[in-house]
């Protein structure tokens, strides 16, 4: 019997130790489930609309003043399919006025066609929003047309966009918001750079493209296929957009985006937004694909030094990211 004593209370013991670690175990296992449940609260939480901090409701509408909605300048050329898919996608963005289409074809839009967008505007607008669907008809082809004055536009900001690339709403909203912060400048979602070139001197330089935004996370450009910006410069690449430049953007069929970079860039001697989104491109072909287009640019970018008189591109690093959804930034 006395030797039994001893192994009872070693056996207690090694119960007593067994209880404690799996109790401990099980409270560890309970702060994590409710470290992960106050996790899943916050990110909740992060994503409701933040006017409802400090109790209030947000009973001001943003949305109704020019500065609260955008219009959108789609430019196409005989990719109707392109354009009924972007069309129909875009009417159901939030805070959406209109739409104008750069029409620059020979003959007008047909009667179809335009029954069929009507059609597609009128079924995704908000109930509380109709969306405004215009064609802009232009008598001359030329890429310059996209740029053209818009006399009775309502919103302040444009969207300038192409035909075959499409961004979810909540990325163009997000944009949107980044552009009422900085609305002098231009904010968008494809970057370029501009660089000297070594080879002929600092006042001769080349177009980068994206393979070098993405190496050197410098950029100095967003291309207006995908980008906001004020009113104000449709008017002042109308008015002030040197004819010489323009007859060159619309004989050689390329670089008026960088020419309204140059005219953006020229006015506020400030650079320009990228801003992190989702692009689908829906088309296969463009002018980028051809042969030559890097040298193309290049020499564009060297005309437009020529004639402004000097370089007003600005470089810069900075990139809007939506921390909402960005856990890395």
């Amino acid at each position: 019997m006395r030797g039994g004593l001893p192994i009872s209370r070693r056996s207690v013991f090694k119960l007593r130790q067994v209880g404690i670690g799996t109790l401990g175990s099980a409270k560890i296992k309970i702060l994590l489930c409710g470290c992960v449940v106050l996790s899943l609260l916050a990110i909740a939480n992060r994503n409701r609309d933040s006017s409802s901090f400090m109790g209030w409701t947000g009973d001001f509408d943003r949305s109704s003043s020019p500065r609260g909605r955008y219009s959108i300048l789609i430019n196409t050329w005989k990719r109707y399919d392109l354009l009924k898919k972007s069309i129909s996608h875009y009417t159901s963005c939030p805070r959406l006025d209109s739409i104008h289409i750069v029409w620059s074809e020979p003959d007008p839009p047909s009667d179809s066609l335009k029954r069929y967008l009507n059609h597609v505007v009128r079924s995704n607008s908000r109930k509380d929003q109709q969306v405004e669907l215009v064609f802009d008809i232009n008598k001359e082809d030329s890429l310059n047309n996209r740029f053209k004055e818009i006399k009775d536009l309502k919103t302040d900001a444009v969207f300038s966009i192409d035909d075959d690339v499409i961004f979810p709403c909540t990325s163009v909203e997000f944009a949107f918001t980044v552009w009422q912060s900085a609305s002098d400048t231009m904010v968008g979602y494809v970057p370029r750079m501009h660089w000297v070139d070594q080879k002929k001197g600092e006042n001769k330089y080349k177009y980068g493209g994206w393979w070098s935004v993405w190496w050197t996370g410098t950029y100095s450009m967003v291309l207006s296929k995908a980008a906001f910006f004020h009113k104000k410069y449709l008017k002042l690449y109308t008015d002030e957009m040197p004819a010489s430049l323009k007859e060159y953007i619309t004989k050689n069929r390329n670089c008026e985006d960088i020419a309204m970079s140059f005219l953006v860039a020229n006015a506020t001697d400030a650079p320009p937004i990228w801003v992190k989104g989702k692009i689908f491109e829906i088309g296969s072909t463009g002018i980028s694909s051809l042969g030559g287009h890097s040298e193309r640019r290049t020499e564009c970018v060297n005309k437009f030094v020529d004639e402004f008189g000097r370089m007003p591109l600005v470089p810069t690093v900075m990139k809007a990211v939506d921390s909402r959804y960005s856990w890395f930034w």
